[in-house]
């Protein structure tokens, strides 16, 4: 299949040619706006399917607006009849075309023309009248809000809230795509789409959200970024990091034991810590009332201790890197683990809650 695709340097677009890019029964034909209309011209008579991406959102002067997004549109249905052709196009246009400025008026007539063309050839068309996008690969200070504060504060720079009350409609680059690629090949009664999932967020929770990120290289906090608007909005933000920005060092403890480092604390499934051990040398010998931890030997090997703090029940584990094995440490029972080793032992923990000074549910007791 031949597929073109307008406006090829511009943010949605670069997503779309990531994807489209894998199926090799796609032929890509790319046109941005310093190719020439005869270019146009030769890809619009060639392919199969059109996503026309291309439009004009901060020009210099008004007449870019039009020229970027009505005409443009023009020159492509223009030809598609000049050659009796009812190829599909998907356009996307903005929510914005409902507004009385002109931008959103340029945007209007780009979709009455598309609405004109598949009247006279019957062609399929997609009109997706699309919220604020975020998502990698959004050019800051031109595309959304979200992509400026991102890379401000990637890049320690501050970022302006005006009013932290006004709520935002957003749909994430990666909903835009999936629903875009369902349109390739489909056919459908209605012209106007919408993406699935539109997230409303005021610019104070954006914010607070964004801070959380930057902040948990030194808290070690990290909000629940597994789904939804959380889960998008991080994979944004590190998009924005740069290259030599990859990685940060951690704060641990060091003593003629071993080292400890916390490595994550999140903000409703416990923290991540590892530490080392020196050969010989015993750690623990504490028991907690409701905490509880798994331990995991990834280097060397050791024996991990029980002891009832009741019944003075003991039990004992001879763990290794030979075999991945996770030993569950039990409320009620203190415990200990000794590197039985002759080499540096490497432990990963997980406690089911961050530490807290104030309440540590720790209590030493020799095992």
């Amino acid at each position: 299949m031949k597929i073109l695709i307008t406006g090829s340097n511009g943010f949605i677009a670069k997503n779309l040619i990531e994807h489209l890019k894998r199926d090799e029964n796609i032929k890509l034909y790319l046109y941005s706006k310093n190719d020439s209309i005869d270019i146009l011209k030769a890809y619009v008579k060639e392919v199969d399917f059109i996503f026309h991406l291309a439009g004009v959102n901060r020009p210099e002067n008004v007449d870019e607006f039009y020229k970027g997004n009505s005409d443009l549109t023009k020159t492509i249905v223009n030809i598609l009849i000049e050659e009796n052709k009812n190829t599909p196009i998907l356009l996307s246009s903005s929510t914005q075309s409902d507004l009385d400025n002109n931008y959103g008026k340029s945007k209007k007539e780009a979709e009455k023309l598309l609405l004109n063309y598949a009247k006279q050839t019957n062609a399929d068309i997609y009109i997706y009248k699309l919220p604020n996008v975020f998502g990698k690969w959004s050019k800051p200070n031109y595309n959304s809000v979200i992509s400026t504060w991102c890379y401000n504060l990637a890049n320690d720079l501050e970022i302006q809230v005006n009013d932290k009350n006004v709520k935002l409609n957003l749909v994430y680059i990666d909903d835009v795509i999936k629903s875009f690629l369902e349109k390739i090949g489909s056919k459908n009664d209605k012209q106007y789409f919408e993406i699935d999932t539109i997230y409303n967020k005021t610019l104070g929770e954006i914010e607070d959200l964004l801070y959380k990120f930057k902040n948990n290289r030194r808290t070690l906090i990290i909000p629940n970024v597994a789904s939804g608007f959380e889960r998008a909005l991080y994979a944004t933000y590190l998009s924005y990091l740069s290259s030599d920005n990859f990685s940060y060092d951690l704060n641990g403890h060091k003593d003629k034991r071993g080292t400890f480092y916390e490595i994550l604390k999140t903000v409703d499934s416990g923290q991540f810590s590892l530490s080392t051990t020196a050969p010989g040398i015993t750690r623990g010998g504490h028991y907690h009332h409701t905490k509880n931890e798994k331990f995991l030997v990834v280097k060397g090997e050791a024996t991990i201790e029980f002891r009832h703090i009741v019944t003075n029940e003991k039990i004992s584990y001879q763990v290794s890197d030979k075999k991945m094995q996770v030993v569950e440490m039990i409320p009620g029972y203190t415990h200990n683990i000794k590197n039985t080793g002759e080499e540096e032992m490497v432990l990963f923990l997980w406690a089911n809650e961050n530490y807290d000074d104030n309440n540590p549910d720790t209590y030493f007791l020799e095992v």
